[in-house]
């Protein structure tokens, strides 16, 4: 992978937002099955557990290690197989709710994933934005049949994207 950022600025009705996309030869279902199922979406980023008509599941980013905290992820809205927004419940020194967006369109067998999180309070854009850009590239190596290991933080992401984050959002 390279350690080119990809991410922009946007706002949108949460606020101040990073947004990243990946596009995929693929189906848009089969994409949105990467990004929804527990067991597809562990290969690359975590899982979750519960239950979705509830309204609320728990997220934990398995990509991080066993260390990893569980997390509430809130669904606000769901449509499969095109869009999916939440907002992560973040527990630490203080509690915070990180609004998640996931949009998937199709075109000519191509389906465009774009993702985008809200930058508001105690949020490090600099550590979010190539957080999001690994996490992506992991799912792009995923569906590639690559190894996933192979994305390598500390020489890619972390903190060769850390400027420009922090210049995006300065």
């Amino acid at each position: 992978m390279s350690s080119t950022p990809t991410g922009r600025r946007e706002t949108r009705d949460f606020g101040e937002v990073v947004v990243l996309e990946r596009t995929f030869r693929a189906p848009v279902e089969d994409v949105w099955a990467s990004v929804t199922e527990p067991e597809r979406l562990e290969r690359w980023v975590g899982t979750w557990s519960g239950d979705p008509a509830s309204g609320e599941v728990v997220f934990r980013m398995t990509a991080e290690g066993e260390e990893a905290p569980e997390e509430s992820l809130i669904i606000q809205e769901c449509r499969p197989p095109r869009l999916l927004r939440a907002q992560v419940r973040v527990t630490g020194d203080t509690t915070q709710l990180w609004h998640w967006e996931v949009a998937l369109a199709e075109q000519d067998g191509v389906t465009t994933l774009t993702f985008a999180q809200s930058t508001a309070g105690d949020i490090s854009v600099a550590d979010v934005g190539p957080g999001w850009e690994y996490y992506l590239d992991r799912l792009v190596a995923d569906r590639d049949g690559a190894d996933v290991a192979t994305v390598d933080w500390s020489r890619d992401y972390y903190p060769a994207m850390c400027g420009y984050y922090s210049d995006l959002f300065s």
